[in-house]
């Protein structure tokens, strides 16, 4: 699975801004009124969340996420294996209202 594949299935939605693109590592800024469309695109890329909106993370959350920034509470994390490779996918609501991060990384097991 490749950030391009997930992406592509968000062609149609409008992003406020890409901050990065790699194969390792992507971050983009959508828009709040397109968060239902995003969580269906990472469900069907990576599965139900390990961590749902409104859950403290646990240890192994923290972990898993440490080099790419942490997870919190209001936070929502996706993760699935493909082999030696662990893709994840967090959702970082803005305090506005109206904006959420997205940032995925491939981490290698």
């Amino acid at each position: 699975m490749t950030f391009d594949e997930i992406l592509s299935q968000a062609r149609d939605l409008a992003i406020y801004e890409r901050r990065s693109l790699s194969a390792e590592y992507c971050e983009l800024v959508f828009f709040n009124r397109d968060l239902e469309a995003w969580q269906h695109i990472l469900s069907s890329s990576l599965g139900d969340p390990r961590k749902p909106p409104g859950t403290e993370p646990t240890r192994a959350d923290l972990e898993l996420t440490s080099k790419t920034g942490g997870i919190r509470f209001n936070q929502t994390l996706f993760e699935k294996n493909f082999g030696n490779e662990t893709v994840i996918a967090k959702i970082w609501p803005w305090d506005d209202g109206e904006h959420i991060t997205l940032k995925m990384a491939v981490l290698l097991s």
